[in-house]
């Protein structure tokens, strides 16, 4: 059975930098797309970055651009999001979803999910 694990959140000031990492193992078919999305207190689950395994495109929401940047490694099974120059308002909980085929910032394109790790910015 497959799993994602999310790993390297934590707690910054603001301006601070994290990478976040999920790592993808036990799945017997291929994925077509990975999404982070995050989730503050009190809200829903909302879309943050997705790539598309084929081509390594990224995405990004209006809010991260210029500051977060989604990568793979295939070889290690393995989708990074670098997040730099954090805002008090990226706090949150970091999930990494995977798609065997599709992409989009709905959650439901996403069959499997990690058990998220906390991001804290503060001011």
């Amino acid at each position: 059975l497959g799993q994602l694990v999310e790993s390297g959140g934590g707690s910054v000031q603001a301006g601070g930098s994290l990478r976040l990492s999920c790592t993808a193992s036990g799945y017997s078919d291929s994925w077509a797309c990975m999404g982070w999305f995050r989730q503050g207190p009190g809200a829903g689950r909302e879309g943050v970055a997705r790539i598309w395994r084929a081509s390594g495109n990224p995405y990004y929401t209006d809010s991260v651009k210029g500051r977060f940047t989604i990568s793979q490694n295939d070889a290690k099974n393995t989708v990074y999001l670098q997040m730099n120059s954090l805002k008090p308002e990226d706090t949150g909980m970091y999930y990494c979803g995977r798609s065997y085929w599709g992409c989009s910032w709905s959650t439901g394109s996403y069959e499997s999910w990690g058990q998220g790790t906390q991001v804290t910015v503060s001011s």
